[in-house]
């Protein structure tokens, strides 16, 4: 599970639009991770208990294209279902993503919303190794 090790998000600048990296020891922490900092541009994860939980299933021909597809699933699931989500179990094998994400339904007065993401982009779109060997995977996202 993501919260369970070293593995971090963050936000990097791009232009009018965000810029989301998760990184980790595995890839699977670092899509988990890249799902925290997606989240984290709604509302601070911490506010959003996690008690309920869905579970989402991409398929993609390469790891970015994955990564894109799993942000655009949980941006989808957010937008359907009104729910913001803090925590994430990602598995990853042979292009397929199998995840469950948990958080609760949206409160406004409580969550207080920053913006509402419309999408992830190819832009600043990679998943790779850093320098230390670990995952890291980003791209842009629409605001």
């Amino acid at each position: 599970m993501a919260d369970a090790s070293d593995g971090h998000w963050e936000h990097f600048e791009h232009r009018a639009d965000i810029g989301v990296r998760g990184v980790g020891d595995t890839l699977a922490e670092a899509f988990a991770q890249a799902a925290v900092a997606l989240c984290a541009i709604v509302t601070d994860p911490a506010r959003v208990r996690p008690r309920e939980a869905v579970t989402l299933h991409c398929e993609a021909p390469d790891r970015e294209l994955l990564l894109v597809d799993w942000l655009n699933a949980l941006i989808f699931e957010m937008a359907t279902r009104r729910m913001l989500f803090s925590r994430f179990d990602v598995h990853l094998e042979d292009g397929r993503l199998r995840a469950r994400a948990w958080g609760e339904p949206l409160e406004v007065a409580r969550h207080r919303p920053a913006v509402e993401v419309k999408g992830a982009t190819y832009t600043e779109l990679r998943v790779c190794r850093d320098a230390q060997g670990r995952w890291v995977a980003q791209c842009v996202v629409d605001v």
